[in-house]
């Protein structure tokens, strides 16, 4: 079958390469192998391609933190899932044409579903929703502000927030974005820049802030921090510039701000099998009623896997680069 590998780290589309390897087997009695349907392109996984994701297994190494497939055999202990079904892996290394995992990590989709967004479901989906219900008890009309709103997490925050009546403040670097986020549901859409908490003291009506949601760092995160209310929470999820989070320490002696971070595996390890079906199932449906989707730019096959690469690196694109082991979706 088919593998892509990495033999060292550097430059994705030159350290990787589709490799021929053996077969993975039949499943052991509480194991579950699927073909993998397709899988997208992350920026974690172009990171973990350079070496400077968190993760750093033995080389050589597959990539790959998404995928959707369809189930061709069950071990005799797995009750959830049986052949033909539609499943996303809660493990890593998925790119390749076909996985063996633990029963529990293979999560059930419904039958139907689109699979190029069914590709795209595993991560950034419940990210957006888990952090909109993990750290504040938010009501009805409460104001949320993130920054890089948008991105692929920021696109759903804004979805999901505006489903449970919740009002949002959208930083992004180009206010020409403005009329596409509101198209999602976003209340406000403002520039980021140095008095943004002035800005949106201003446009708020001095509103409250109880949630801010920040994936940059370095002054970026300090900007988010200040615009938050007294006692208000930040939650720090990514860092785009690469630069530790840097935020004045009156907001959290005289203010009582708290920044904490997030990363969905601890998020999902809090919850039993069962909660994080149930949370999958959620979304699987709001995809399927056209709720929840992502724009993709491009499907290749793996064999091109170089080409793929070096396209998701661009900018202009308009949306995910996908690829398809097994042949064309």
């Amino acid at each position: 079958m088919k593998q892509v590998l990495i033999d060292s780290y550097g430059t994705p589309w030159d350290v990787a390469r589709c490799a021929e390897v053996p077969d993975v087997g039949d499943p052991g009695p509480d194991e579950v192998v699927f073909d993998v349907l397709a899988f997208p392109i992350n920026p974690a996984d172009m990171w973990f391609c350079r070496g400077s994701y968190r993760l750093k297994p033995p080389l050589p190494a597959t990539p790959g933190a998404e995928c959707v497939g369809r189930v061709t055999s069950v071990g005799s202990a797995v009750k959830h899932v049986a052949k033909g079904d539609l499943v996303i892996n809660l493990q890593r290394e998925n790119w390749t044409q076909r996985r063996r995992v633990k029963g529990d990590d293979a999560i059930p989709l419904p039958p139907g579903i689109d699979l190029r967004q069914a590709a795209m479901v595993r991560i950034n989906p419940p990210t957006a929703q888990l952090m909109l219900s993990d750290f504040v008890d938010l009501a009805p009309c409460d104001w949320v502000i993130q920054n890089v709103a948008n991105s692929a997490v920021g696109r759903l925050l804004i979805v999901l927030a505006r489903q449970r009546g919740l009002r949002t403040v959208n930083v992004v670097r180009r206010a020409g974005l403005a009329d596409e986020l509101k198209t999602l549901g976003a209340d406000i859409v403002i520039a980021d820049g140095d008095d943004l908490a002035a800005r949106v003291a201003v446009v708020t009506g001095d509103a409250a802030i109880r949630l801010g949601v920040e994936a940059i760092g370095g002054a970026a995160t300090g900007r988010i921090v200040d615009c938050v209310a007294t006692d208000g929470t930040v939650v720090h999820y990514g860092s785009m510039s690469g630069d530790d989070p840097k935020v004045t320490r009156s907001n959290f002696i005289y203010r009582g701000v708290k920044l904490t971070g997030f990363m969905l595996g601890r998020g999902l390890a809090k919850r039993t099998p069962e909660k994080i079906r149930a949370i999958y199932a959620d979304l699987a449906g709001q995809v399927m009623a056209g709720k929840l989707s992502a724009p993709v730019d491009t499907v290749y096959p793996i064999d091109r896997i170089k080409e793929a690469l070096a396209h998701a690196d661009k900018g202009g694109r308009n949306g995910k680069i996908l690829v398809a082991p097994n042949g064309a979706i």
